[in-house]
């Protein structure tokens, strides 16, 4: 990893593992940028939501500043490993496929997830899983590529017709001309179309898919780090740690989604 000595003070700030991490003093974060309230990246690429609170607070415990780099979801770990950037800080559910790949962090926050259908549909109205499978057979569903939603719905409703999509401004524009039946997404992401004009016509259905019911979905959203940067990791679990028992991460989760999805250290 780049690095610049910058003085024997601020090395002897930064433990072994993170010094190598800090080019000119910077953590460099890859994020997707247009998953609201997530992460949001405006024109000037400039990032808000809940990941650039969290990626900002970690930071600050390691004495270090950050930058982020936008990139599409489905391109963040290719990237990472090709030292793009240091770490993932995307609302990345932790798997067991991806941890083919990466590592990642503890977790540092869970969200359940659902589908939206169109009121007054016989989907809208399903109560339980199985009735739920039944109603999507044959419809198209939109997910965004690269998720655990496109897995889960892969492996789990073969009879639908899925249908991806890089961002989320994409599917949702499908779903409200039409062009799909229903969405797949965590509660805030599709929480956020509905409160626009262009969801006024959809509800979520009531049946809630966490980690879980099934493994694909993860446990929970972690910081993906290479693999062999094991020192980076444990002094970012630690961060982790003192962020959950300050409060920093159950502050931030409520300012975005209104409820507390933080994870803590037991």
């Amino acid at each position: 990893m780049k690095l610049k000595l910058i003085s024997v003070a601020a090395l002897l700030s930064l433990s072994m593992g993170i010094a190598a991490h800090a080019a000119e003093g910077e953590l460099v974060i890859g994020t997707e940028g247009a998953y609201p309230p997530f992460s949001m990246a405006d024109a000037n690429g400039n990032v808000t939501g809940f990941d650039a609170d969290v990626g900002n607070a970690v930071c600050e415990k390691l004495a270090l500043k950050c930058r982020f780099v936008v990139q599409a979801f489905d391109g963040l770990i290719p990237a990472l490993n090709a030292k793009r950037f240091d770490v993932i800080i995307s609302g990345m559910s932790i798997t067991e496929e991806r941890g083919k790949q990466i590592d990642f962090s503890r977790s540092y926050g869970e969200f359940p997830n659902n589908f939206i259908a169109k009121k007054g549909t016989e989907l809208a109205d399903a109560k339980d899983i199985e009735t739920l499978k039944a109603d999507l057979s044959g419809l198209r569903v939109g997910v965004q590529g690269g998720t655990t939603h496109a897995a889960y719905v892969e492996k789990n409703m073969p009879d639908v017709q899925l249908m991806t999509y890089d961002t989320l401004d994409q599917m949702q524009i499908d779903l409200a001309s039409g062009r799909l039946d229903s969405s797949f997404a965590d509660a805030s992401a599709q929480s956020d179309f509905l409160a626009k004009p262009d969801g006024a016509e959809f509800q979520m259905v009531d049946v809630v898919i966490d980690s879980s019911s099934d493994a694909t979905l993860g446990t929970g959203l972690g910081i993906g780090i290479r693999k062999d940067e094991t020192e980076l990791k444990e002094k970012i679990n630690e961060a982790l740690c003192e962020l959950g028992r300050e409060g920093t991460l159950k502050t931030s989760s409520e300012k975005w989604f209104k409820m507390d999805i933080s994870q803590t250290c037991d």
